[in-house]
């Protein structure tokens, strides 16, 4: 028995020593679990101490509930019409800010219900929901759900970017819970109703109903509210203006999920019909962003640096601009281009189409492109002649001409004989307006041109008559807007006004007097040959049924169509032709072109009084022949000066004697800076001092020796453009340098 109680006792040591006692393990793992549970909790609290600072300190730091109400991300511009009415919004867009109970409730409760449910109970962080994020992210393999709560995406949205990493979502979360510390549950979701980004450009629920419904956003209905909050999740995929469709299915599905949560009925979500939702269509996407497009840029020289949200009051009418585009749309050759300008007296812009389509392509023609003319082009030549000289009654011979090897032709490829100005301009004589221009100076066409405001570069090349150089659709209207009103400069303007949305006035356009360019007489010689032009010749098609005014154009091959003219108070260009600068099968300034001028033009002057062009010339004494100064009074009336420059006034000398001169006053003593002496008579013609030679005339003039044959009054040698004995004396750009001239077969 010993024995086996002591092999029992070394069979019991043996297994104590190889094995640990289950209360010893128990007890480990009690010291384990409650080492861990201390070090959990103290850093949990250490943890929930760093959190509770970071967002306590974070909190103090956040703004004012007035001041984020006022703060907005990027400038928005408002453009607006004539009329005040908006033409198009860029940049961002706010809309009204509406407060928590001006926000209607089925808005509230639709973006609650699809974006944060459980909104009313969590802090800022929805636990369950990141739960629920994680769990989605664990079995799909990628993020499909996220976790964020309103007011997580209100701290993104004013505070942060849109990055997906850690770090931004621990400042995101601190961001929520500050908020959620420091302003109640309504303030956050009024703040995120009002700034959230809907798509399309509008920040806040009153922009994007506004933009997508037309109307405020107290007025939206139940699907409109479904849409609108279904666009938070993708506002690029599922705004109305970018996939109609998608934006009511994904307003479907917001209807389902208001239905799950119970704010409204299964029954009530089901009978909303969303075929009857209306969706406002986009404004200012198409000609008028053309007109925009240059105006705006303007503002960069025109107000002060600033990032409010401005409004721009603009020149352009709605009405006239819709004429515009469907004048140039309706008459444009197929597989060309169109463009126009309209300018009111004082320089407004009224209508401006650049092109066909402005979502296609936004470069504007009416701005920038750079055309050849063609015959618009000899508005500047007959101008340069008028100046010169000439007038509409002149007579010309259009006949075969060769300037320095060129020999323009005409269109028809025959030739009148002789004509008058009015005729050859309205019937659009090339060899006429070769000759004018050889005549003038081909420099001094270039400067009229420069004078009326072409700023593109011109060449002084004797073709340059017929249209050569490149000139802009604005600035080619610009120079018949100066001849309407009578030779005084226009400049194109746009904007009228420009404030800020609180009312404040930044810049207000101030007319200012043009500088005259020509003489009245010139203005209403060029105003004849441009209403002849419409009247009889090749502008025909442009006539309205009141007087009107204009010149077509047309380039070589048809490559270019140009009509540009006036009525009314108002001048409009027209430009048509293809990109590539191809020939376009019948395009003709007086076809196409001159068409859609007089389908605008109708609609633009409709409501304005007819005006009579101011043709007649009062022409300046250097122009008046002999004969017809005699219908001006009796010559014993002209005033005359002595050898010493003292005015003397008429019938303040006569036959008395002689006295210093010859000539002897009422009371005997010369005039001087006083009153002239009373009534006399003319000197003595013995006395009179000796009328200067032809010889001396023909050398001070400039009309003798070696000067321009082409200068000669009355002259009908080949050298002499004009006919007969009609001509008159010739001044100033008259005498300028021309080129060798051949009329035929002769050269001169």
């Amino acid at each position: 028995m010993p024995k086996e109680n002591g092999r029992r006792a070394a069979g019991s040591g043996r297994r104590s020593a190889g094995a640990t006692p289950k209360s010893v393990q128990r007890s480990g793992f009690r010291r384990f679990t409650r080492a861990v549970l201390i070090w959990g909790s103290a850093l949990a609290l250490l943890g929930l101490i760093f959190i509770g600072t970071a967002v306590f300190m974070t909190a103090r730091e956040l703004p004012s509930f007035s001041t984020l109400q006022s703060s907005q991300n990027g400038q928005m511009i408002v453009v607006r019409a004539r009329d005040g009415s908006e033409l198009v919004s860029l940049g961002p867009s706010y809309g009204k800010w509406l407060s928590y109970e001006q926000i209607p409730e089925i808005m509230k409760d639709a973006i609650v219900s699809v974006e944060d449910r459980r909104y009313r109970k969590h802090l800022g962080v929805d636990p369950i929901g990141v739960a629920r994020s994680l769990m989605v992210r664990f079995e799909s393999g990628r993020w499909r759900q996220g976790g964020s709560t309103i007011t997580q995406q209100l701290a993104r949205t004013i505070f942060l970017n849109n990055s997906r990493n850690f770090g931004r979502k621990i400042r995101e979360g601190v961001l929520a819970l500050a908020i959620e510390s420091k302003f109640s549950k309504d303030e956050i979701l009024e703040l995120y109703l009002n700034k959230v980004y809907f798509g399309g450009g509008a920040y806040g629920i009153d922009a994007a109903s506004r933009k997508f419904f037309g109307h405020a956003a107290t007025e939206l209905s139940t699907p409109e509210a479904a849409i609108i909050a279904g666009l938070v999740k993708a506002p690029s995929n599922y705004s109305p203006t970018a996939d109609v469709q998608a934006a009511l299915s994904r307003g479907k599905v917001v209807l389902g999920t208001m239905a799950d949560v119970g704010v409204i009925s299964e029954e009530e979500a089901e009978s909303i019909d969303f075929d009857a939702v209306k969706i406002a269509k986009e404004k200012g996407q198409n000609s008028v962003r053309y007109f925009t497009d240059w105006a705006l840029p303007q503002l960069d020289v025109l107000i002060p640096e600033t990032n409010e949200p401005i409004e721009v009051w603009t020149t352009l009418d709605v009405s006239m601009q819709q004429a515009a585009t469907q004048a140039i749309n309706a008459n444009l050759p197929k597989g060309a281009q169109g463009a126009l300008v309209s300018l009111d007296e004082d320089g407004a812009v009224r209508a401006m189409v650049g092109g066909t389509d402005y979502v296609n392509t936004n470069y504007n023609r009416a701005t920038s492109a750079v055309r050849q003319p063609g015959s618009a082009w000899k508005l500047f030549v007959y101008l340069a002649a008028l100046e010169a000289g000439y007038t509409p009654d002149d007579r010309v011979v259009d006949e075969p001409v060769t300037i320095n090897g060129w020999s323009p032709h005409n269109s028809g490829r025959n030739f009148a004989g002789e004509i008058d100005v009015r005729t050859a301009f309205a019937y659009s004589k090339n060899t006429v307006a070769a000759a004018l221009g050889n005549e003038v100076g081909f420099g001094t066409v270039a400067s009229m041109a420069r004078r009326f405001g072409i700023t593109t570069p011109i060449d002084t090349n004797p073709s340059m008559v017929l249209g050569t150089s490149e000139v802009r659709v604005i600035d080619l209207t610009r120079a018949f807007a100066a001849v309407s009103a009578g030779g005084t400069s226009i400049e194109p303007y746009g904007i009228v006004k420009v404030a800020t949305t609180r009312g404040e006035l930044l810049y207000e356009h101030e007319a200012s007097p043009g500088q005259v360019l020509v003489p009245p007489y010139v203005a209403a010689g060029i105003t004849d040959l441009l209403q002849s032009a419409v009247a009889t010749g090749t502008g025909r098609a442009a006539q309205i049924g009141r007087p009107v005014a204009g010149k077509t154009g047309t380039t070589s091959s048809n490559k270019d169509g140009w009509f540009l003219g006036f009525s009314s108070g108002i001048t409009t260009g027209v430009w048509m032709g293809r990109d590539d600068a191809r020939p376009v099968p019948g395009l003709q300034g007086g076809r196409a072109p001159a068409a859609a001028f007089a389908a605008y033009m109708r609609q633009a002057v409709k409501d304005r009084p007819v005006q009579q062009f101011e043709t007649e010339l009062q022409l300046p004494e250097w122009q008046l022949e002999p004969d017809d100064e005699m219908i001006f009074g009796n010559p014993d009336e002209y005033y005359y000066t002595d050898e010493n420059g003292n005015l003397i006034e008429p019938g303040s000398v006569r036959r008395t004697g002689p006295d210093e001169g010859g000539l002897r006053y009422d009371d005997g003593v010369r005039p001087g800076p006083g009153p002239v002496p009373g009534p006399g008579n003319l000197p003595d013609a013995s006395r009179a001092p000796a009328a200067a030679g032809d010889d001396f005339l023909e050398q001070a003039t400039g009309r003798g020796g070696q000067g321009d044959p082409g200068l000669r009054a009355g002259s009908s040698t080949p050298g002499s453009l004009r006919s007969g004995a009609a001509a008159a004396p010739q001044q100033g750009a008259r005498n300028g340098p021309s080129q060798p001239l051949q009329y035929g077969s002769q050269s001169q």
